[in-house]
């Protein structure tokens, strides 16, 4: 299996446009999102990936075709630490799960950024959280028990680790 992550640029926008459509409906499951009059469902910071340069936009590829996005930033959503990169949005497609491009994507992406970091689950999100437990461990090779914190009326589990900034 060929795995690939590409900055997104520009000329990438609507790709990556069409994967968080796939994204938002995955998250419908257990979060209120509404559609839009246009039948699509609205991500409001997509530009901002484009022209901050606290945040990084990224396509997964693997065997060449598209497989996911990851989305980051600096500066926590949740807890306010303006220090940590932030996991914004990660997704890789139904078809390409649990074959171990995820728990790679994100030792790649983590690698790329050293310092400290947040990764935050969503409680509603069951799935979503053996998945992030098993990754951050894999990547520093130890368990790490994520905090509970609640905002805007959301609660979150949030993993909080550093990384040395070395593709291994």
């Amino acid at each position: 299996m060929d795995v690939e992550i590409v900055r997104a640029e520009v000329e990438h926008q609507a790709i990556l446009a069409n994967l968080l459509q796939l994204y938002a409906h995955d998250f419908s499951e257990f979060y209120d999102l509404d559609l839009g009059a246009d039948g699509r469902f609205e991500y409001k910071e997509l530009p901002l990936y484009f022209r901050e340069g606290k945040r990084h936009a990224f396509l997964l590829k693997m065997d060449g075709k598209w497989a996911g996005f990851v989305l980051v930033r600096r500066g926590s959503q949740v807890s306010g630490a303006e220090d940590v990169w932030d996991m914004t949005e990660f997704f890789v497609v139904r078809g390409c799960r649990r074959r171990g491009i995820g728990t790679e994507i994100a030792r790649r992406v983590w690698s790329q950024f050293p310092g400290k970091w947040e990764v935050r689950v969503m409680e509603a999100n069951r799935s979503a959280q053996p998945f992030w437990k098993h990754a951050i461990a894999h990547f520093v090779g130890r368990k790490i028990a994520p905090a509970t914190m609640e905002k805007d009326g959301d609660r979150w589990r949030v993993f909080s680790f550093e990384s040395p900034g070395v593709l291994t």
